[in-house]
């Protein structure tokens, strides 16, 4: 991890005031940028939406997303636990006995990881979601990288934040909103591409996802017009 990679990485995190600024993208962004950054294997971010429940809005991984979901439903976990009590949360050796969360922590080895480190998303004394990273060792992140993966969920929650220049809970309800609604088209818009193209979930959002940065639209859009049958990505592959 460079100096320069990591003050890119926060540069693009605080540039939210842009016109173009996609909520759903910009999750994605901070999942993929813990992976770069840090000595992490995956992450996934959890949101509140308007009516106080967790969604899952990026997953840097499907394997991640599909984890993040088993704990929302469950309704246990070391996710949750840091979005409830707003605190840093983590679990060392998923394959150690006993476990607090012994479901989460055999699928999550089943999944791939030995490890999980749970992280808030807030602004001041307000918790709006969690930042969740994985690592396939067991064992402790460096505090040093601690420090820096919370900095960059302070920072992440300050862009979603200030995105428009309107009161505070009129902006959490609409950002938040707009990413969880654009996250659902998404999800609808995978499961028609994997069927039409005959892809897994994984490669179809690669697909939508290109697609967007590559004719400079919005994923959720994109994600729409898929649905819709507007757009034909199976011309775009390769």
């Amino acid at each position: 991890m460079s100096v320069e990679n990591l003050a890119e990485t926060f540069v693009e995190l605080a540039d939210t005031l842009v016109a173009e600024f996609d909520p759903v993208e910009f999750m994605h962004l901070l999942a993929d940028r813990c992976v770069d950054t840090l000595a992490v294997d995956a992450a996934g971010i959890l949101l509140v939406d308007h009516h106080g429940e967790l969604q899952v809005v990026g997953a840097s991984t499907e394997r991640t997303r599909l984890l993040e979901l088993f704990e929302l439903q469950h309704r246990r976990g070391p996710c949750m636990e840091c979005y409830v009590t707003g605190a840093q949360v983590s679990l060392t050796d998923l394959g150690s006995v006993p476990q607090r969360w012994p479901d989460f922590s055999a699928m999550a080895v089943d999944a791939g990881f030995a490890a999980v480190h749970a992280l808030p998303l807030r602004l001041r004394s307000e918790t709006i979601g969690a930042l969740n990273l994985f690592t396939a060792r067991p064992g402790a992140l460096d505090p040093a990288i601690i420090r820096i993966a919370q900095a960059m969920a302070d920072v992440a929650t300050i862009g979603l934040l200030q995105a428009r220049v309107i009161s505070h809970r009129e902006l959490l309800a609409e950002q938040l909103q707009t990413a969880l609604q654009g996250r659902v088209l998404i999800e609808q818009a995978k499961g028609v591409l994997a069927e039409r193209l005959q892809v897994d979930m994984g490669q179809a959002f690669e697909m939508l996802r290109h697609y967007a940065r590559s004719h400079n639209q919005y994923i959720s859009v994109i994600a729409e017009a898929v649905i819709d049958g507007t757009i034909d990505l199976s011309t775009s592959q390769g």
